[in-house]
């Protein structure tokens, strides 16, 4: 249909695996070319200081020293009586401020008020306190907290990248990091190599579980955001091996949420990101500002001529991914909500999904959904197209019942449907 025309193979590429055209080693005993630009000291801000190894720049005023300031210039008589009237009239308004201030019978009392100790700055709500460090470099305190919990995986087809989220050492990565792979090598942030047994995959949600043995080495686990809403606009950071460079950060924003995205088995809400992820980096981290997980670094949008990052990335939301694990930890398949409808773009003015038909004893049955209704909300998500109808219904699971906003005959209406396995 029209929304997946958007997103073909051509375009949508999963960030791993990759193949890199061999890179020539380096010469170590070659020296480094230099640079064609050299770095200049900044010119001092304001005057130039005055004190031992300091001089004034040309043209500024030399300063006598300060034996010799006193004596700059003349003072006359003038200055000593006005010198007087100065002392009298300060005296003379302390001792009326003290009466104002100390006199608490008159009605003066009200017309001084006293001066909070406080700084202004404290009636200002208080950022949200730092992961580590200072929090003068929240990136960097974000790289801090997440950066040892992600790790490598090799395959014998490539590598993508995964992190640690359980402490019996469970690791969660794309699907298509690991493909048909069984077993995989895993290289924590700290270099150790250790064997991981793939627990199972998901093609549906691209989500895939790995286990290594924890007591081989110290494991770090990421703190994940399950349940956390994610706002447009707020701070991703994304953390993996991008064409196999280990460790790396970038950062960005989150550009869209509840995106619909094909999977190879289906549509899926994703997390839209402008953070810089590339080859390598599929399965890795993507954080917010407090070092928390908020989805897996998925896929990239290309112009379908170039493979490089050009700030339209995906996420698989990290709830979808633990609810996936849940189920492949146990060697169990990946469920999801079955609504029971076939739906098409909307034909008219408001954007949606029409209904086209409807599963004889489906929850949309059930829930009075008829043929010609136009969704264009289910739960908090709206819907503009039927990839988007496909992808929020995905979102729940078998039992979970859903409000679902419709439009018949100009009337809008909600219903409440109760999914089922799409097995049953």
């Amino acid at each position: 249909d029209s929304a997946l025309m958007a997103l073909t193979e051509e375009n949508v590429q999963m960030s791993n695996p990759w193949s890199p055209d061999p890179v020539p080693p380096l010469d170590p005993g070659a020296a480094p070319s230099a640079p064609p630009y050299a770095y200049q000291p900044a010119p001092p801000y304001g005057a130039p200081p005055v004190g031992p190894g300091f001089a004034p720049a040309a043209g500024q005023p030399q300063l006598p020293p300060p034996s010799n300031r006193a004596k700059a210039g003349r003072r006359g008589p003038w200055f000593f009586i006005l010198g007087l009237f100065a002392v009298l009239g300060l005296i003379a308004a302390g001792f009326g401020l003290g009466k104002v201030v100390s006199d608490d019978s008159g009605s003066n009392a009200s017309s001084v008020s006293p001066v909070p100790t406080s700084d202004v700055s404290q009636s200002r709500p208080a950022d949200p306190a730092p992961i580590e460090g200072t929090g003068t470099e929240p990136i960097a305190d974000v790289a801090a907290a997440v950066a040892p919990t992600v790790v490598q995986i090799e395959t014998d087809t490539g590598l993508g990248s995964g992190f640690v989220y359980d402490e019996e050492g469970l690791i969660l990565t794309a699907a298509h990091v690991v493909g048909e792979s069984t077993a995989v090598n895993v290289r924590l942030a700290d270099g150790t190599l250790l064997e991981g047994e793939v627990l199972g995959a998901d093609d549906g949600t691209d989500v895939a579980v790995i286990k290594v043995d924890p007591s081989q080495a110290e494991l770090q686990v990421a703190a994940l955001a399950t349940g956390v809403p994610i706002q447009v606009g707020q701070t991703a950071v994304a953390v993996g091996s991008p064409f196999g460079l280990d460790q790396t950060v970038t950062a960005g924003i989150v550009s869209a949420v509840d995106r619909s995205f094909p999977t190879s088995a289906g549509v899926l809400n994703v997390i839209q990101t402008d953070a810089p992820i590339n080859s390598g980096n599929s399965g890795g981290a993507l954080a917010d500002r407090q070092g928390r997980i908020i989805g897996i670094n998925d896929a990239i949008l290309t112009d379908g001529q170039s493979t490089g990052n050009v700030g339209v990335g995906f996420a698989i939301p990290i709830d979808t991914a633990v609810a996936a694990a849940e189920r492949l930890e146990q060697g169990l398949p990946v469920e999801f909500g079955f609504l029971g409808v076939e739906s098409r773009p909307s034909q008219g003015s408001q954007s949606g999904a029409q209904i086209v038909s409807v599963s004889t004893g489906s929850p949309a049955e059930s829930a009075g959904i008829l043929e010609g209704d136009l969704i264009i909300q289910v739960g908090e998500d709206a819907v503009q197209s039927n990839t988007d109808l496909a992808a929020a219904i995905r979102a729940f699971q078998p039992g979970d019942s859903v409000d679902i906003t419709l439009v018949r005959n100009g009337q809008e209406t909600t219903v409440t449907a109760t999914l089922v396995s799409a097995d049953e």
